[in-house]
C-alpha cells in the first residue's frame, strides 16, 4: 500500500524530522520495522545517527497501523502515542488460551449454544466507558523487575494488577459462531487481547483474540500507510538520484 502522493518524503524530510505510517506486517514486531526503517535511512541514504523511534507498540501477530517518528518528531512520540487507536479484529469464542490470543494453543472450552448476536452486541456495549483491565500475563509488563511474558513461558503466574482503560466504540461487526469480527475505539494502553478474554467471561464462556489490525491512530488512518517493499523501493529511488 502506498501513501498519498504528498507522503512521499525527500531525504532532506527524513534527516530534518518525519511522521512515517507503516502497514506493519503479521509475524514481525514494531522494533523490526523501526530496525528496517533505521538501515534504510542510515545505510542506503548515509544519514548516519538518524534518530528512529515507534509510538505505540503492535504485537507480532497484529498487523495494521504503526507511526514511527525520524529526527526532531521522535520528540512528538508521546503525543501519538496518547491518541485513541481504532482496532478491528476477530474474537474466536468458546475456548480460551493463556495468552489471550494464538501466541499458545487453547487451554480449556466453554459452552456458547446460549450465545446469540444479540447477547454478543449487549455484552459489547457494557465495556463501553472506562472499565478496569487486567493486562495479560502473556505481555512486557514488569513484575517486580521481570517481564511478565518470561515469567509466563517458564509456566510461573504472577499477579498483575489492574489498571483503567476506556472503550469508546465497541461494536460487532459479524457474529457466526464460533467468530465474532468486531471494531474498537480505546485509549492508550488498552489490551485487545485482554478485551477479548473479558468478553467471553461477560458472555458466561470463554474467548480468545484470533485476529488484529489496527486502522486508525488519532487522526492518523492506515489507509495513508506505507507497506515496507514500496518504503524500501522509495528509500532507493532517493539514493539513486
Amino acid at each position: 500500500m502506498i501513501p498519498p502522493q504528498q507522503a512521499y518524503p525527500t531525504k532532506t524530510q527524513l534527516a530534518e524530522g518525519s511522521v512515517l505510517l507503516f502497514d506493519k506486517p503479521y509475524g514481525w514486531t514494531s522494533f523490526d520495522v523501526v530496525g528496517k526503517v533505521r538501515s534504510l535511512l542510515r545505510r542506503r541514504l548515509g544519514l548516519k545517527g538518524l534518530k528512529v523511534g515507534h509510538a505505540g507498540t503492535l504485537d507480532p501477530l497484529a498487523t495494521g497501523l504503526l507511526v514511527i517518528c525520524t529526527g526532531k518528531m521522535t520528540k512528538s512520540i508521546e503525543h501519538f502515542q496518547n491518541t485513541d487507536k481504532e482496532y478491528t479484529g476477530t474474537f474466536f469464542i468458546g475456548w480460551s488460551t493463556p495468552s489471550y490470543d494464538l501466541e499458545t494453543r487453547p487451554d480449556k472450552e466453554y459452552p456458547v449454544d446460549h450465545i446469540d448476536r444479540e447477547m454478543a452486541e449487549a455484552a459489547a456495549v457494557s465495556f463501553t466507558g472506562e472499565y478496569n483491565q487486567v493486562p495479560p500475563l502473556f505481555s512486557a509488563k514488569k513484575v517486580d523487575g521481570e517481564r511478565a511474558y518470561e515469567i509466563a513461558r517458564r509456566g510461573e503466574h504472577a499477579l498483575l494488577q489492574a489498571r483503567k482503560v476506556r472503550i469508546a466504540e465497541f461494536e460487532i461487526l459479524r457474529f457466526d459462531l464460533p467468530e465474532a469480527d468486531f471494531r474498537v475505539v480505546c485509549s492508550k494502553g488498552t489490551y485487545i487481547r485482554s478485551l477479548a478474554n473479558d468478553f467471553g467471561k461477560a458472555l458466561k464462556s470463554g474467548a480468545y483474540l484470533k485476529a488484529l489490525s489496527r486502522t486508525r491512530s488519532g487522526s492518523l488512518g492506515l489507509g495513508d500507510a506505507w507497506g515496507l517493499e514500496d518504503f524500501e523501493k522509495h528509500i532507493n529511488d532517493i539514493a539513486r538520484e
